[in-house]
């Protein structure tokens, strides 16, 4: 079973971006969230943000996000930001988590279901 989690932290930012880019597709993008099955996890809190500070090497606003993934424990991190997260891995390194791309994220599943067989 495949479990999309995602922190408050991020679909706040996606709203904004829809909210920006495409104002007119906002109540189809709240609607779409309704019927998901994502699950949300807390935003961290600053002490475990600044637990944090100096083992994981991110853009600050990041840091947060990364954060999150680390404390529910998921098996990777899918986005589409290079620069700040798929590019860096003084962000893949200490964390732990296998960073990429939606497409990345496919292969890494099918080759998971594959060797559970």
């Amino acid at each position: 079973m495949i479990t999309v989690t995602v922190s408050e932290q991020v679909l706040a930012e996606t709203e904004r971006a829809v909210a920006r880019k495409v104002p007119q597709g906002l109540r189809e993008y709240r609607k779409a969230l309704r019927h998901t099955r994502l699950h949300i996890v807390r935003d961290p809190s600053p002490q475990e943000v600044m637990a944090h500070d100096g083992d994981i090497i991110a853009h600050e606003a990041d840091v947060p996000i990364v954060v999150a993934a680390v404390k529910a424990d998921v098996g990777y991190l899918v986005t589409f930001n290079r620069r700040h997260f798929i590019d860096d891995p003084a962000v893949t390194t200490p964390s732990g988590l296998r960073i990429g791309a939606p497409g990345d994220a496919l292969v890494w599943v099918r080759q998971q279901l594959e060797a559970e067989g």
